[in-house]
């Protein structure tokens, strides 16, 4: 028998993360294992936004990096590729809004520190921000969908 956990049952665990104002929870049962961590720094500061380029989207099998960030593994067409990874579960945003324009767009430069997406968790909109200077090869998350800790969020190629 496998043992499956639903939404509900996750947004228990995250209700319960936040009254006990625990910072992280992870459960082993049965072969099955969820970690929910909260991202405890949170600042949100809209950064103007990019012309948009080209708008390509695709789903990402999860990809756990180590530190939860970046992975640097796979080679593009232009060298080696920088993947930024989701440090939390929770909702996709490209933008900073409904109606303004996403934060980046592939094939437009993107320099370390500058805001690439928002996951919203338990609330609270987290800022991701690029890790390396270089341009925007893939984005794997649509606008909205859901993201799990250590899930592919972009594919950057890293300037040289």
């Amino acid at each position: 028998m496998t043992s499956r956990i639903d939404y509900e049952e996750i947004n228990k665990i995250i209700k319960l993360l936040e009254e006990k104002n625990l910072a992280e929870f992870e459960l082993e049962v049965e072969g099955f294992r969820i970690k929910i961590a909260r991202n405890v720094k949170v600042e949100f500061t809209p950064r103007p936004a990019i012309a948009p380029a080209l708008d390509r989207s695709a789903a990402a099998a999860a990809s756990p990096a180590p530190d939860g960030f970046a992975e640097p593994s796979a080679h593009g067409a232009h060298g080696p590729l920088h993947f930024v990874t989701s440090p939390m579960v929770g909702m996709f945003y490209r933008a900073p809004a409904p109606n303004a324009p996403p934060f980046v767009e592939i094939g437009e430069p993107v320099k370390k520190k500058q805001t690439l997406c928002i996951i919203e968790a338990m609330k609270l909109m987290n800022e991701i921000e690029c890790d390396v200077d270089g341009l925007v090869k893939e984005i794997f998350i649509e606008n909205g969908k859901p993201v799990e800790y250590g899930q592919k969020l972009f594919a950057i190629v890293p300037d040289a």
